[in-house]
């Protein structure tokens, strides 16, 4: 039986806060005409949401899924058109891990995947501009082995499931319960929900606020499946 298999989600997950948010929320306003009072206004909802967790709020049906998606939400509101919003988010992810939109790992989780005795995959739905500067950034840029851009989570994930074989043993961690770990938890593997952003649908094997937080659970999970080969 292969190694136990590790799915790490990045933006909200493994790059940690607002920087790339507000550099999404000025590109945005910058392409759809929105005064500075916009930026603000994510600004107001970043801090609501901050210190949340996920499973302690509710949901509503207008209510965003992450960060990036409160910033489309506002827009949306505030008369922004798809293309703006598609041209503001291009603009911004030029910017990542610079210093305007910065960016930060969570405690522990560079020893903890140096470590670890899992496959180590990092999937995300962002574009691979400067992800590679961005993982040198937070310390993790040779922790990895084997890093997914441009995903189309949660069916690309969905599919990448799929061909990884029924022995496999995989937790998939992410703080958006329909693109990172729905399809793993429908399929019977193990899921691991951090932030602050609600789903009633959610149902993950573990959950906390933070990502080292879960670190331990994660450690003992990876154990049990090691063993078990």
């Amino acid at each position: 039986m292969p190694r136990p298999i590790l799915i790490f989600d990045f933006d909200g997950t493994v790059a940690l806060g607002d920087g790339p948010v507000r550099a999404y929320a000025r590109a945005v306003a910058e392409q759809a005409g929105l005064g500075p009072s916009f930026v603000d206004d994510v600004a107001a909802g970043l801090a609501a949401t901050e210190g949340a967790d996920a499973g302690s709020a509710e949901a509503t049906d207008d209510a965003a899924i992450d960060a990036y998606d409160l910033v489309r939400v506002l827009a949306v509101a505030a008369g922004a058109t798809p293309d703006a919003l598609s041209r503001g988010y291009a603009a911004s992810r030029t910017q990542l891990a610079s210093e305007a939109a910065p960016i930060t790992a969570p405690d522990g989780l560079a020893a903890f995947l140096a470590d670890v005795d899992a496959e180590r995959i990092l999937v995300t739905n962002a574009p691979g501009v400067r992800i590679p500067e961005a993982l040198s950034a937070l310390g993790l840029d040779r922790h990895f082995d084997r890093i997914v851009v441009s995903a189309g989570k949660p069916d690309g994930l969905a599919d990448m499931l799929d061909g990884l074989g029924d022995d496999a043993a995989v937790l998939a961690v992410g703080d958006i319960w329909r693109n990172d770990l729905a399809p793993a938890h429908e399929r019977g593997h193990a899921t691991a929900l951090v932030g602050g952003y609600p789903d009633p649908s959610a149902s993950p094997d573990f959950h906390a606020r933070t990502l080292p937080e879960l670190l331990p659970a994660l450690s003992d999970w990876v154990r049990a499946h090691a063993y078990a080969r």
